[in-house]
C-alpha cells in the first residue's frame, strides 16, 4: 500500500498476524522516522517485538488501538 492509502479495518486485518513498524506507524498516523524512534525508545503506542534489527508489531494490537479489536468467541 502507498503512503496515501487510507487504512480500513479490513485492510489491517488482511495484513495477517504481524507487520513491520513502518506499516504499523502508517496505520496509526506516525511517520517512518518517528515510528523507528518510538520503537527504539520503547514508546511505540502498541507493543513491538525486536527480532535482530527488525521491529515486528502484532496486528491484533493494531486492531485494538484503532478500536476494532476482535472479540474471542
Amino acid at each position: 500500500m502507498t503512503r496515501s492509502t487510507t487504512w480500513t479495518v479490513d485492510a489491517v486485518r488482511a495484513l495477517g498476524t504481524t507487520t513491520d513498524v513502518v506499516t504499523a506507524g502508517a496505520i496509526l498516523g506516525i511517520g517512518r522516522t518517528a515510528a523507528y524512534q518510538l520503537a527504539r525508545d520503547g514508546e511505540f503506542p502498541v507493543p513491538v517485538t525486536r527480532v535482530s534489527r527488525r521491529f515486528i508489531v502484532g496486528v491484533p494490537h493494531l486492531l485494538h488501538a484503532i478500536g476494532a479489536a476482535e472479540t474471542a468467541g
